[in-house]
């Protein structure tokens, strides 16, 4: 099923194809804020996800021409930028001990809302947590669960994203999910450790 939201990613793209200056700078706004989101909860390093973003960009647009404008915009994209935090990685021996903790401690959680500041604290302690626990997996247990459950891919979307077969998707999902469950629980976490990620399968 084609969305709305799709459908305007596919008119933007068509659009930069045909090279409309306004078109081409909403494109690269777009994907340039999603590839740092991305590169940014891989690699918990704000410097390298900024880096690692403006590659992505600058590859985005150089293969516009031959990207099929029927194709969803997000897996495409979200595939060139796991390329890069592992290339980044290969290359430069990627900051894997800087702490998730401090770029959360700045802002970058989304805020929760609530006119209880407690409910609030507890609220942002839980996402603190779970992302220190996300932290913890391998490479490919956390691209496929941040892809998921953070930015939304339907499984068809993740094989393209991570270069995967259909059939592998499930199975790597299930295994990162139980691997999270278990990292909770070993930091005391047992009631996070049985919801696993905040959202569940779609």
């Amino acid at each position: 099923m084609v969305t709305g939201a799709k459908r305007a990613d596919r008119a933007l793209v068509a659009e930069a194809r045909e090279g409309e200056t306004a078109a081409r700078e909403r494109l690269a706004k777009q994907v340039g804020e999603s590839a740092y989101v991305f590169a940014l909860q891989l690699t918990r390093s704000p410097e390298d996800a900024r880096d690692i973003a403006q590659e992505s960009v600058l590859r985005f647009f150089a293969h516009l021409d031959s990207f099929d404008p029927e194709r969803a915009v997000e897996p495409w994209l979200f595939g060139i930028v796991r390329n890069q935090v592992r290339d980044t990685a290969r290359r430069e021996r990627v900051r894997r001990h800087e702490s998730l903790d401090r770029w959360i401690e700045q802002g970058g959680a989304e805020p929760a809302s609530s006119d209880d500041p407690a409910a609030a604290a507890q609220r942002h302690e839980l996402q603190r947590q779970v992302w220190r626990a996300i932290s913890e997996l391998s490479d490919d247990h956390r691209e496929i669960l941040v892809l998921r459950d953070y930015h939304g891919l339907s499984y068809r979307d993740l094989a393209e994203a991570l270069a995967i077969p259909a059939g592998t998707v499930m199975s790597r999902l299930h295994a990162a999910r139980r691997g999270l469950r278990e990292v909770l629980i070993d930091l005391g976490m047992e009631r996070a450790g049985s919801e696993t990620t905040p959202r569940g399968d779609r």
